[in-house]
């Protein structure tokens, strides 16, 4: 496998001279094609500012960020912006879907923008429908959706243009139980038999069982790592449990 994500020396502050926080602390780490990355850690750990600088949302004070071999904090915002879109996905908390569009609309929208053919973005989303199990909503509004199917569509539309890297905030944390769970599966065989990379950034260790490995960030840093290996997801469930208890971790973050 070939790294997709490398992570080095990285290093972000804020505020003004007077009053710096530094959020994150020289982390450094790679993640591969193909795999399903969780990144977990206390409120105000640095989870979602490491998120930020990857996602080119904020930018990094020191250090590299490089996709696919390209360092991204030596870009100018116009190429930035032209990254995002062609090797970036996103899946959001809030499914953040077009209320006006079908979910057909929502997921083709992304491809639209890429200047796509109109014949293989019928293909490319009805393919990704498939995949996800939403080919019966196509033709619904948001509205006329559950949340577990507003999410899986906002995934469907992150993954369509075949993005080098999917970056996901939290995604299951406006899903029921049934819900998420559909949609963990769903990244799992996108991932497995699709090669897809997914870094995930979640609170939720029920969650977090279904990655490859998990990045605990602390204080900024990279704190430590569990790799699942040949563990069911319920002996990696209970050894991240066992993880982030040891490390000090707060039961209502991390269950």
């Amino acid at each position: 496998m070939s790294a997709i994500l490398e992570i080095v020396n990285l290093v972000k502050y804020y505020g003004t001279k007077s009053n710096i926080t530094k959020a994150l602390d020289g982390i450094s780490f790679s993640v591969q094609q193909g795999e399903y990355i969780g990144v977990m850690g206390a409120s105000g750990s640095g989870k979602t500012t490491l998120l930020n600088c990857i996602s080119t949302i904020d930018m990094a004070s020191s250090g590299q960020i490089v996709i696919n071999g390209r360092d991204i904090t030596a870009a100018d915002r116009r190429s930035l912006a032209r990254f995002r879109r062609e090797s970036l996905g996103f899946v959001f908390q809030d499914f953040n879907l077009l209320d006006t569009l079908t979910s057909y609309e929502n997921i083709a929208l992304a491809l639209s923008i890429l200047k796509v053919p109109a014949p293989e973005i019928d293909v490319r989303v009805r393919e990704i429908a498939h995949t996800l199990g939403i080919s019966d909503v196509l033709e619904k509004y948001p509205y006329q959706m559950s949340g577990g199917q507003e999410q899986r569509v906002a995934c469907a539309r992150a993954l369509v243009t075949k993005p080098s890297l999917v970056l996901a905030d939290e995604p299951t944390g406006a899903l029921d139980s049934r819900s998420a769970t559909a949609l963990l599966e769903s990244f799992s065989q996108l991932v497995h038999q699709r090669q897809a990379t997914i870094l995930m950034v979640t609170h939720d260790a029920f969650a977090a069982s279904h990655c490859d490995r998990i990045l605990v960030i602390r204080d900024g840093r990279l704190f430590y790592q569990i790799v699942r290996g040949i563990d069911s997801r319920k002996q990696f469930f209970d050894r991240i449990i066992e993880v982030i208890t040891r490390l000090g971790g707060d039961d209502e973050e991390v269950i």
